[in-house]
Protein backbone atom coordinates (compact mmCIF):
# COMPACT_ATOMS: atom_id res chain seq x y z
CA UNK A 1 0.00 0.00 0.00
CA UNK A 2 1.13 3.33 -0.85
CA UNK A 3 0.73 4.92 2.74
CA UNK A 4 1.68 8.60 0.83
CA UNK A 5 -0.53 8.36 -1.99
CA UNK A 6 -3.30 11.27 -1.85
CA UNK A 7 -5.54 8.29 -2.88
CA UNK A 8 -4.79 6.38 -0.09
CA UNK A 9 -7.79 5.66 2.20
CA UNK A 10 -7.23 3.71 4.94
CA UNK A 11 -10.49 2.70 5.91
CA UNK A 12 -10.98 1.76 2.57
CA UNK A 13 -8.46 -0.69 2.49
CA UNK A 14 -10.35 -3.56 3.32
CA UNK A 15 -12.54 -6.67 0.98
CA UNK A 16 -16.34 -5.45 0.83
CA UNK A 17 -16.99 -8.83 2.87
CA UNK A 18 -15.25 -6.92 5.72
CA UNK A 19 -17.60 -3.94 6.82
CA UNK A 20 -20.47 -6.09 5.99
CA UNK A 21 -19.07 -8.73 8.13
CA UNK A 22 -19.01 -5.50 10.56
CA UNK A 23 -22.15 -4.87 9.71
CA UNK A 24 -23.99 -8.36 10.48
CA UNK A 25 -21.66 -8.34 13.69
CA UNK A 26 -23.58 -4.71 14.83
CA UNK A 27 -26.94 -6.11 13.96
CA UNK A 28 -26.65 -8.92 15.93
CA UNK A 29 -25.31 -8.05 19.09
CA UNK A 30 -21.65 -10.10 19.08
CA UNK A 31 -19.18 -8.24 19.33
CA UNK A 32 -16.73 -10.06 21.75
CA UNK A 33 -13.24 -9.48 22.12
CA UNK A 34 -11.72 -11.85 19.31
CA UNK A 35 -8.20 -12.66 18.54
CA UNK A 36 -7.08 -14.02 15.30
CA UNK A 37 -3.57 -15.71 14.21
CA UNK A 38 -2.00 -14.56 11.07
CA UNK A 39 0.50 -16.63 9.56
CA UNK A 40 1.20 -19.18 5.78
CA UNK A 41 0.66 -22.85 5.81
CA UNK A 42 3.59 -23.37 3.95
CA UNK A 43 6.87 -21.50 2.70
CA UNK A 44 7.49 -19.95 -0.32
CA UNK A 45 9.61 -20.99 -3.31
CA UNK A 46 9.69 -24.51 -2.09
CA UNK A 47 11.83 -23.65 1.14
CA UNK A 48 10.95 -24.33 4.95
CA UNK A 49 11.13 -20.18 6.14
CA UNK A 50 10.05 -17.22 6.20
CA UNK A 51 12.27 -13.74 6.92
CA UNK A 52 9.56 -11.57 8.42
CA UNK A 53 9.25 -8.02 7.07
CA UNK A 54 6.25 -5.34 6.54
CA UNK A 55 5.41 -4.97 10.43
CA UNK A 56 6.21 -1.08 10.58
CA UNK A 57 3.75 -0.87 7.58
CA UNK A 58 1.34 -3.02 9.22
CA UNK A 59 1.41 -0.82 12.74
CA UNK A 60 1.44 2.33 10.32
CA UNK A 61 -2.28 1.49 8.62
CA UNK A 62 -3.36 0.32 11.87
CA UNK A 63 -2.64 3.46 13.77
CA UNK A 64 -4.48 5.01 10.29
CA UNK A 65 -7.18 3.44 10.30
CA UNK A 66 -10.41 5.33 10.33
CA UNK A 67 -12.99 6.30 8.01
CA UNK A 68 -13.47 10.41 6.87
CA UNK A 69 -17.12 11.21 6.05
CA UNK A 70 -16.48 10.89 2.12
CA UNK A 71 -15.62 7.36 2.67
CA UNK A 72 -18.49 6.60 4.82
CA UNK A 73 -20.74 8.60 2.27
CA UNK A 74 -19.57 6.07 -0.20
CA UNK A 75 -20.49 3.34 1.91
CA UNK A 76 -23.63 3.92 2.21
CA UNK A 77 -23.59 4.84 -1.49
CA UNK A 78 -23.22 0.97 -2.31
CA UNK A 79 -25.01 -0.34 0.80
CA UNK A 80 -27.79 -0.16 2.57
CA UNK A 81 -26.48 -0.17 6.53
CA UNK A 82 -28.04 1.36 8.44
CA UNK A 83 -27.05 4.96 9.57
CA UNK A 84 -26.33 3.98 13.08
CA UNK A 85 -24.00 1.62 12.09
CA UNK A 86 -22.17 4.42 9.99
CA UNK A 87 -21.99 6.06 12.47
CA UNK A 88 -20.21 3.98 15.07
CA UNK A 89 -17.58 3.18 11.98
CA UNK A 90 -17.22 7.34 12.26
CA UNK A 91 -15.81 6.64 15.53
CA UNK A 92 -14.38 3.32 14.63
CA UNK A 93 -9.95 3.04 15.75
CA UNK A 94 -8.21 -0.25 16.79
CA UNK A 95 -8.09 -0.45 20.35
CA UNK A 96 -6.85 -3.96 20.89
CA UNK A 97 -3.73 -5.83 21.25
CA UNK A 98 -0.92 -7.08 18.85
CA UNK A 99 1.71 -9.36 19.14
CA UNK A 100 3.71 -10.17 16.43
CA UNK A 101 7.36 -11.73 15.39
CA UNK A 102 9.92 -8.83 15.00
CA UNK A 103 11.05 -7.69 11.36
CA UNK A 104 13.96 -9.83 10.61
CA UNK A 105 12.77 -12.79 12.37
CA UNK A 106 12.80 -16.62 11.00
CA UNK A 107 9.07 -17.84 10.65
CA UNK A 108 7.71 -21.90 9.28
CA UNK A 109 4.88 -22.29 8.49
CA UNK A 110 1.64 -22.72 10.97
CA UNK A 111 3.55 -20.09 13.45
CA UNK A 112 1.43 -16.83 13.65
CA UNK A 113 3.71 -14.40 12.36
CA UNK A 114 0.96 -11.72 13.88
CA UNK A 115 -1.76 -12.03 16.55
CA UNK A 116 -3.86 -9.64 16.77
CA UNK A 117 -6.97 -9.75 19.77
CA UNK A 118 -9.60 -7.34 19.86
CA UNK A 119 -13.15 -6.10 19.57
CA UNK A 120 -14.56 -8.63 16.45
CA UNK A 121 -15.31 -5.67 14.55
CA UNK A 122 -12.13 -3.56 15.05
CA UNK A 123 -9.83 -7.09 14.14
CA UNK A 124 -11.94 -7.83 11.19
CA UNK A 125 -11.78 -4.78 9.68
CA UNK A 126 -8.59 -4.93 9.52
CA UNK A 127 -7.49 -8.29 8.19
CA UNK A 128 -6.90 -7.68 4.66
CA UNK A 129 -4.49 -4.54 5.28
CA UNK A 130 -2.66 -6.31 7.57
CA UNK A 131 -2.54 -9.50 5.53
CA UNK A 132 -1.15 -7.44 2.62
CA UNK A 133 1.05 -5.49 4.48
CA UNK A 134 2.68 -8.39 5.82
CA UNK A 135 2.51 -10.65 3.56
CA UNK A 136 4.25 -9.04 0.45
CA UNK A 137 7.17 -7.61 2.57
CA UNK A 138 7.78 -11.40 3.81
CA UNK A 139 7.83 -12.45 0.85
CA UNK A 140 9.74 -10.03 -1.13
CA UNK A 141 11.86 -10.19 1.94
CA UNK A 142 12.49 -14.07 1.79
CA UNK A 143 12.95 -14.45 -1.91
CA UNK A 144 15.91 -11.49 -1.61
CA UNK A 145 17.37 -13.65 1.18
CA UNK A 146 17.15 -16.87 -1.05
CA UNK A 147 19.13 -14.71 -3.81
CA UNK A 148 21.69 -13.33 -1.49
CA UNK A 149 22.29 -16.88 -0.51
CA UNK A 150 22.91 -18.34 -3.96
CA UNK A 151 25.00 -15.64 -5.09
CA UNK A 152 27.56 -16.39 -1.76
CA UNK A 153 28.51 -19.68 -2.66
CA UNK A 154 31.82 -19.87 -1.74
CA UNK A 155 32.22 -16.01 -1.46
CA UNK A 156 30.89 -13.04 -1.13
CA UNK A 157 29.12 -11.76 -3.95
CA UNK A 158 26.66 -8.55 -3.72
CA UNK A 159 23.29 -8.82 -4.98
CA UNK A 160 21.81 -5.52 -6.38
CA UNK A 161 17.88 -4.97 -6.45
CA UNK A 162 17.04 -3.71 -9.96
CA UNK A 163 13.11 -4.32 -9.28
CA UNK A 164 11.71 -0.49 -9.87
CA UNK A 165 10.04 -1.46 -13.27
CA UNK A 166 8.96 -4.18 -12.91
CA UNK A 167 8.00 -4.33 -8.93
CA UNK A 168 4.35 -4.81 -7.80
CA UNK A 169 5.02 -2.01 -4.83
CA UNK A 170 8.59 -0.64 -5.69
CA UNK A 171 8.97 1.07 -1.85
CA UNK A 172 7.80 -2.24 -0.37
CA UNK A 173 10.22 -4.55 -2.66
CA UNK A 174 13.33 -1.99 -2.42
CA UNK A 175 12.73 -2.06 1.56
CA UNK A 176 12.05 -5.80 1.72
CA UNK A 177 14.99 -6.52 -0.55
CA UNK A 178 17.34 -5.02 1.81
CA UNK A 179 16.33 -6.60 4.79
CA UNK A 180 16.59 -10.13 2.98
CA UNK A 181 20.37 -9.27 2.40
CA UNK A 182 20.37 -6.91 -1.03
CA UNK A 183 23.06 -4.17 -0.56
CA UNK A 184 21.81 -1.53 -2.41
CA UNK A 185 18.32 -0.24 -5.06
CA UNK A 186 18.52 0.88 -8.29
CA UNK A 187 15.31 2.83 -7.41
CA UNK A 188 16.42 6.78 -6.16
CA UNK A 189 13.11 7.30 -4.35
CA UNK A 190 13.71 3.71 -2.31
CA UNK A 191 16.97 4.93 -1.62
CA UNK A 192 15.81 8.53 -0.29
CA UNK A 193 13.86 7.17 2.10
CA UNK A 194 15.24 4.28 3.29
CA UNK A 195 18.74 5.67 2.98
CA UNK A 196 19.64 3.04 1.46
CA UNK A 197 22.71 2.43 -1.18
CA UNK A 198 21.95 3.58 -4.70
CA UNK A 199 23.35 1.83 -7.63
CA UNK A 200 22.91 1.39 -11.45
CA UNK A 201 24.92 1.20 -14.56
CA UNK A 202 23.71 1.91 -18.35
CA UNK A 203 21.20 1.33 -20.49
CA UNK A 204 21.25 -0.41 -24.24
CA UNK A 205 19.56 2.92 -25.44
CA UNK A 206 22.90 4.98 -24.02
CA UNK A 207 25.57 2.60 -26.05
CA UNK A 208 23.08 2.67 -29.17
CA UNK A 209 22.70 6.48 -29.33
CA UNK A 210 26.48 6.49 -30.46
CA UNK A 211 27.48 5.86 -34.32
CA UNK A 212 30.32 3.72 -32.55
CA UNK A 213 30.49 0.90 -29.32
CA UNK A 214 34.03 2.75 -28.66
CA UNK A 215 32.39 6.32 -28.97
CA UNK A 216 29.92 5.17 -26.32
CA UNK A 217 32.10 3.39 -24.21
CA UNK A 218 34.80 6.71 -24.03
CA UNK A 219 32.11 9.04 -23.54
CA UNK A 220 30.87 7.08 -20.06
CA UNK A 221 34.23 6.59 -19.01
CA UNK A 222 34.91 10.14 -19.71
CA UNK A 223 32.07 11.65 -17.80
CA UNK A 224 32.72 9.58 -14.58
CA UNK A 225 35.62 8.87 -11.65
CA UNK A 226 34.48 5.62 -11.57
CA UNK A 227 32.16 3.86 -13.82
CA UNK A 228 30.72 0.80 -15.69
CA UNK A 229 30.41 -0.54 -19.04
CA UNK A 230 27.71 -2.22 -20.23
CA UNK A 231 29.36 -4.86 -22.71
CA UNK A 232 26.49 -7.14 -24.39
CA UNK A 233 24.93 -4.62 -26.93
CA UNK A 234 26.31 -6.24 -29.84
CA UNK A 235 28.86 -8.67 -28.98
CA UNK A 236 30.51 -9.11 -25.22
CA UNK A 237 33.54 -10.76 -26.59
CA UNK A 238 34.03 -8.35 -29.17
CA UNK A 239 33.22 -5.65 -26.10
CA UNK A 240 35.47 -6.64 -23.63
CA UNK A 241 38.71 -5.59 -25.74
CA UNK A 242 37.07 -2.45 -26.80
CA UNK A 243 36.13 -1.65 -22.97
CA UNK A 244 39.94 -2.42 -22.05
CA UNK A 245 41.49 -0.26 -24.28
CA UNK A 246 39.11 2.85 -23.11
CA UNK A 247 40.05 1.81 -19.74
CA UNK A 248 43.49 1.65 -19.95
CA UNK A 249 43.90 4.98 -22.44
CA UNK A 250 41.45 6.90 -19.69
CA UNK A 251 43.06 5.94 -16.76
CA UNK A 252 46.34 7.05 -17.92
CA UNK A 253 45.02 10.50 -19.21
CA UNK A 254 42.40 11.23 -16.44
CA UNK A 255 42.87 8.96 -13.77
CA UNK A 256 39.41 7.50 -14.39
CA UNK A 257 38.72 3.63 -13.09
CA UNK A 258 36.67 1.03 -14.91
CA UNK A 259 34.70 -0.85 -11.95
CA UNK A 260 32.87 -3.31 -13.48
CA UNK A 261 30.94 -4.18 -17.02
CA UNK A 262 27.79 -5.87 -17.07
CA UNK A 263 26.29 -8.33 -18.91
CA UNK A 264 22.79 -8.81 -19.10
CA UNK A 265 22.18 -11.74 -21.88
CA UNK A 266 23.69 -14.44 -23.88
CA UNK A 267 25.90 -17.49 -22.09
CA UNK A 268 26.33 -15.84 -19.21
CA UNK A 269 28.48 -18.48 -17.83
CA UNK A 270 31.61 -19.05 -20.93
CA UNK A 271 31.38 -15.12 -21.54
CA UNK A 272 32.39 -14.07 -17.59
CA UNK A 273 35.08 -16.81 -17.70
CA UNK A 274 36.32 -15.19 -21.00
CA UNK A 275 36.18 -11.50 -19.96
CA UNK A 276 37.78 -12.65 -16.88
CA UNK A 277 40.34 -13.70 -18.74
CA UNK A 278 40.61 -10.56 -21.01
CA UNK A 279 40.36 -8.02 -17.81
CA UNK A 280 43.13 -10.51 -16.23
CA UNK A 281 45.93 -10.19 -19.10
CA UNK A 282 45.42 -6.39 -18.92
CA UNK A 283 46.29 -6.42 -15.44
CA UNK A 284 42.45 -5.00 -14.99
CA UNK A 285 42.23 -7.47 -11.99
CA UNK A 286 39.88 -5.37 -9.38
CA UNK A 287 36.86 -4.80 -12.29
CA UNK A 288 34.26 -6.69 -11.35
CA UNK A 289 31.78 -8.66 -13.69
CA UNK A 290 28.08 -8.13 -13.20
CA UNK A 291 25.36 -10.33 -14.22
CA UNK A 292 21.71 -9.20 -14.95
CA UNK A 293 18.75 -10.87 -17.09
CA UNK A 294 15.72 -12.36 -15.54
CA UNK A 295 17.83 -14.28 -12.81
CA UNK A 296 16.85 -15.60 -9.84
CA UNK A 297 18.32 -18.27 -6.88
CA UNK A 298 18.30 -20.97 -9.09
CA UNK A 299 19.72 -19.29 -12.15
CA UNK A 300 22.28 -18.14 -10.14
CA UNK A 301 23.05 -21.48 -8.89
CA UNK A 302 23.09 -22.88 -11.94
CA UNK A 303 25.62 -20.36 -12.90
CA UNK A 304 28.15 -20.39 -10.31
CA UNK A 305 28.67 -24.35 -10.26
CA UNK A 306 29.32 -23.90 -14.11
CA UNK A 307 32.12 -21.80 -12.94
CA UNK A 308 31.07 -18.70 -14.39
CA UNK A 309 33.17 -15.93 -12.55
CA UNK A 310 30.66 -12.96 -11.55
CA UNK A 311 31.25 -10.66 -8.78
CA UNK A 312 27.70 -9.41 -8.07
CA UNK A 313 24.44 -10.02 -9.31
CA UNK A 314 21.53 -7.30 -9.96
CA UNK A 315 18.02 -8.71 -9.74
CA UNK A 316 15.11 -7.39 -11.73
CA UNK A 317 12.19 -9.16 -12.19
CA UNK A 318 12.30 -12.31 -10.35
CA UNK A 319 12.61 -10.03 -7.07
CA UNK A 320 10.02 -7.75 -7.53
CA UNK A 321 7.19 -9.68 -7.40
CA UNK A 322 8.46 -12.76 -6.37
CA UNK A 323 8.65 -14.84 -8.74
CA UNK A 324 8.50 -18.75 -8.32
CA UNK A 325 9.68 -20.99 -11.43
CA UNK A 326 7.81 -22.09 -13.82
CA UNK A 327 10.69 -24.65 -14.91
CA UNK A 328 10.30 -26.71 -11.77
CA UNK A 329 6.67 -26.15 -10.87
CA UNK A 330 7.60 -23.91 -7.75
CA UNK A 331 4.92 -21.30 -7.21
CA UNK A 332 5.54 -17.62 -6.38
CA UNK A 333 4.16 -14.17 -6.61
CA UNK A 334 1.78 -14.63 -3.60
CA UNK A 335 2.97 -15.61 0.51
CA UNK A 336 -0.52 -16.98 1.19
CA UNK A 337 -1.13 -15.69 4.12
CA UNK A 338 -4.23 -16.05 6.08
CA UNK A 339 -5.93 -14.67 9.02
CA UNK A 340 -7.99 -16.55 11.02
CA UNK A 341 -10.04 -16.66 14.13
CA UNK A 342 -8.82 -18.95 16.80
CA UNK A 343 -10.43 -17.18 20.33
CA UNK A 344 -13.76 -15.54 21.37
CA UNK A 345 -14.59 -14.04 24.53
CA UNK A 346 -18.23 -12.45 24.60
CA UNK A 347 -19.87 -10.23 26.27
CA UNK A 348 -20.85 -12.13 29.80
CA UNK A 349 -16.76 -13.10 29.57
CA UNK A 350 -17.34 -17.44 28.68
CA UNK A 351 -14.35 -18.17 26.42
CA UNK A 352 -14.84 -20.26 23.36
CA UNK A 353 -12.38 -21.96 20.99
CA UNK A 354 -12.68 -21.56 17.48
CA UNK A 355 -11.71 -23.29 14.51
CA UNK A 356 -12.22 -23.97 11.27
CA UNK A 357 -11.82 -27.86 9.88
CA UNK A 358 -11.51 -28.29 6.35
CA UNK A 359 -8.79 -30.60 5.62
CA UNK A 360 -5.14 -28.57 5.42
CA UNK A 361 -7.05 -25.66 5.53
CA UNK A 362 -8.03 -27.07 8.88
CA UNK A 363 -6.75 -24.25 11.72
CA UNK A 364 -5.72 -24.11 15.50
CA UNK A 365 -7.74 -22.58 18.15
CA UNK A 366 -6.56 -20.63 20.86
CA UNK A 367 -4.40 -17.68 22.02
CA UNK A 368 -0.59 -19.12 21.19
CA UNK A 369 2.87 -18.52 21.91
CA UNK A 370 6.08 -19.71 19.60
CA UNK A 371 9.12 -20.99 21.88
CA UNK A 372 11.96 -21.88 19.74
CA UNK A 373 14.83 -24.25 20.94
CA UNK A 374 18.32 -22.16 21.15
CA UNK A 375 19.63 -24.87 18.76
CA UNK A 376 16.85 -24.49 16.18
CA UNK A 377 16.09 -28.43 16.73
CA UNK A 378 12.67 -27.27 16.94
CA UNK A 379 9.92 -24.99 17.68
CA UNK A 380 7.07 -25.29 19.95
CA UNK A 381 3.68 -23.72 19.34
CA UNK A 382 1.53 -23.67 22.52
CA UNK A 383 -1.08 -21.67 24.22
CA UNK A 384 0.07 -18.40 26.06
CA UNK A 385 -0.87 -20.01 29.41
CA UNK A 386 1.12 -23.48 29.27
CA UNK A 387 4.69 -23.07 30.84
CA UNK A 388 7.43 -21.78 29.19
CA UNK A 389 10.18 -24.34 27.95
CA UNK A 390 12.98 -23.98 29.53
CA UNK A 391 15.67 -22.52 27.60
CA UNK A 392 13.53 -21.88 24.69
CA UNK A 393 13.17 -18.21 23.16
CA UNK A 394 9.87 -16.57 23.31
CA UNK A 395 9.70 -15.20 19.73
CA UNK A 396 6.44 -13.21 19.68
CA UNK A 397 6.46 -9.71 21.12
CA UNK A 398 4.08 -7.41 22.12
CA UNK A 399 3.94 -4.32 19.93
CA UNK A 400 0.34 -2.61 20.67
CA UNK A 401 -1.45 -2.46 23.44
CA UNK A 402 -4.63 -0.15 23.97
CA UNK A 403 -4.37 0.31 20.71
CA UNK A 404 -0.94 2.38 21.04
CA UNK A 405 2.29 1.22 19.42
CA UNK A 406 4.68 0.27 21.96
CA UNK A 407 8.21 2.42 21.97
CA UNK A 408 10.52 0.35 20.26
CA UNK A 409 8.87 -2.10 18.96
CA UNK A 410 9.61 -0.40 15.36
CA UNK A 411 13.37 -0.21 15.21
CA UNK A 412 15.80 1.98 12.56
CA UNK A 413 15.67 -0.36 9.17
CA UNK A 414 19.59 -0.58 9.44
CA UNK A 415 18.82 -2.41 12.94
CA UNK A 416 15.85 -4.90 11.09
CA UNK A 417 18.28 -5.67 8.57
CA UNK A 418 21.34 -6.60 11.00
CA UNK A 419 18.74 -8.85 12.81
CA UNK A 420 17.78 -10.55 9.70
CA UNK A 421 21.29 -10.86 8.31
CA UNK A 422 22.10 -12.99 12.44
CA UNK A 423 19.08 -14.74 12.22
CA UNK A 424 19.74 -16.37 8.18
CA UNK A 425 23.34 -16.85 9.55
CA UNK A 426 21.98 -18.85 12.46
CA UNK A 427 19.57 -20.98 11.03
CA UNK A 428 20.99 -24.25 10.34
CA UNK A 429 22.22 -24.54 6.40
CA UNK A 430 19.80 -27.78 6.50
CA UNK A 431 17.10 -25.47 6.54
CA UNK A 432 18.13 -22.60 4.31
CA UNK A 433 18.86 -24.77 1.29
CA UNK A 434 16.78 -23.97 -1.81
CA UNK A 435 15.87 -27.18 -2.18
CA UNK A 436 15.76 -28.64 1.19
CA UNK A 437 15.38 -32.23 1.82
CA UNK A 438 13.46 -31.61 5.49
CA UNK A 439 11.05 -29.56 6.82
CA UNK A 440 12.47 -27.45 9.75
CA UNK A 441 10.39 -29.37 12.97
CA UNK A 442 7.74 -27.36 14.37
CA UNK A 443 5.90 -28.98 17.40
CA UNK A 444 2.30 -28.60 18.57
CA UNK A 445 2.06 -28.90 22.15
CA UNK A 446 -0.37 -31.61 24.22
CA UNK A 447 -2.17 -28.61 25.67
CA UNK A 448 -3.16 -27.18 22.33
CA UNK A 449 -3.67 -30.54 20.75
CA UNK A 450 -6.40 -31.12 23.43
CA UNK A 451 -7.97 -27.60 23.13
CA UNK A 452 -8.44 -28.66 19.55
CA UNK A 453 -10.08 -31.63 19.69
CA UNK A 454 -12.41 -29.77 22.25
CA UNK A 455 -13.15 -26.84 19.98
CA UNK A 456 -14.01 -30.12 17.35
CA UNK A 457 -16.53 -31.84 19.69
CA UNK A 458 -17.95 -28.38 20.24
CA UNK A 459 -18.64 -27.94 16.83
CA UNK A 460 -19.65 -31.42 16.92
CA UNK A 461 -16.58 -32.66 15.25
CA UNK A 462 -14.50 -35.86 16.30
CA UNK A 463 -10.96 -35.76 15.22
CA UNK A 464 -10.16 -39.41 16.95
Amino acid sequence: MNRRAPNYHPGLMSDMYHPDSAYVSWRTGYNGLTTFDLYTRTAPFGGTYMLVAGLEAALEFVQAFRYSDKELEFLARIRDYDASFLDELAQTRFTGEILALPEGSIAFPNEPIMRVTAPFREAILLEAGLLQSMGLSTLIATKASRIVYAAEKGRTRRVAEFAFRRAQEPMTVARASYIGGCASTSLLNAAYEYRLPATGTVPHALIEMFPTEEESFYAIAEAYNRYTLLLDTYDARAAIHKAIEVALRTQETMGHTLAAVRLDSGDLASDSIYIREQLDKAGLHSVRILASGDLDEWKISELLEAGATIDSFGIGTTLGYGAGSVERGIAGGSLGTVYKEVWYVDESGTEYPKMKIAGAKSTWPGKKEIYRHPNWEEDVIQLSHEPHPEGYQRLLRPVVRNGEIIPGSLPPLSEIRELAQQNLEALPARYRALAPEQPYPVRFSDGLQSLRKQAARLIGVDLD
